[in-house]
């Protein structure tokens, strides 16, 4: 068995966080969450500041994102990854990113606006690579780094009148892929979390974008379409995405890099 001594079997030890069994794990990282004003990326905020990482607070909801903040005493960063300069100005001690920010337009491909397919890759695939093109000398230096995409079932499977979407999360699958590559030697894991439908913000726009593209009730669209794939009849709650994203930032997770874990309720199953 390989016991290379700068194998990552003890996260709380590594780089330089803090120690002990009473310390939380993440005592001493900087982690830095996209979208996390609200819905799953809030919840990843909150998890990893009671975890003991001080939080980097990144969306373009101001206040929003000041108010999240504050309740966790993290840094609010008030930015649009639409902007690429702004993207590049971000903070780049980041120990642990979460590129979670997304959105989403629904139609037919022969319809679809170009600038808006433009607009979902640059927040969703161009800024995330933006961030880490910062933030992995950062943790290249310190031997320690995790890197979590918040995928989606769509990164694994298609689905239609969503083409930027399943473009972009299939595009953030393979950026993962080569920055786990590149990091494993200093340290550093990528991996995505891939859930179905979580109960936030974007979900309800989801649900009426899709009742008006299939002519249906919104409480339909819940039961028969987005409902309709998974083996759980239910949505997911952002907490749950959480628990997974900061499992993935644990201390006996260093030599899981490279992967797509599903939260899809079964989906992929199929």
């Amino acid at each position: 068995m390989d016991s290379n001594p700068s194998s990552d079997t003890d996260a709380s030890t590594a780089g330089g966080a803090g120690t002990g069994p009473d310390v939380p794990f993440l005592t001493g990282r900087t982690a830095l969450v996209t979208g996390a004003a609200s819905g799953i990326g809030r919840s990843c905020a909150l998890a990893l500041a009671a975890a003991g990482a001080h939080v980097l607070v990144v969306d373009r909801a101001a206040a929003a994102t000041r108010a999240t903040a504050e309740e966790i005493g993290g840094t609010a960063c008030v930015v649009d990854l639409a902007d690429p300069d702004a993207v590049d100005a971000l903070p780049a001690d980041a120990d642990v990113v979460v590129n979670n920010a997304g959105l989403q337009h629904v139609a037919p491909l022969h319809e679809f606006p170009p600038d808006t397919f433009a607009l979902l890759l640059r927040v969703m695939v161009e800024a995330p690579f933006r961030i880490l093109r910062r933030t992995l000398p950062h943790m290249y230096a310190h031997g320690w780094g995790r890197v979590v995409n918040i995928s989606s079932v769509h990164g694994l499977r298609a689905s239609p009148y969503k083409a930027a979407y399943v473009t972009a999360k299939h595009a953030l699958e393979g950026l993962s892929k080569v920055t786990a590559l590149e990091g494993a030697p200093h340290g550093v894991t990528s991996n995505c979390v891939n859930p179905a439908f979580v109960r936030t913000p974007l979900a309800e726009e989801q649900i009426a974008d899709q009742a008006r593209a299939h002519g249906m009730p919104a409480e339909d669209v819940v039961r028969r379409v987005m409902l309709e794939r998974p083996a759980i009849k239910r949505l997911i709650e952002p907490e749950e995405v959480a628990r997974a994203v900061l499992w993935l930032c644990g201390p006996h997770t260093g030599y899981l890099t490279g992967a797509s874990l599903p939260l899809d309720g079964g989906w992929t199953a199929h």
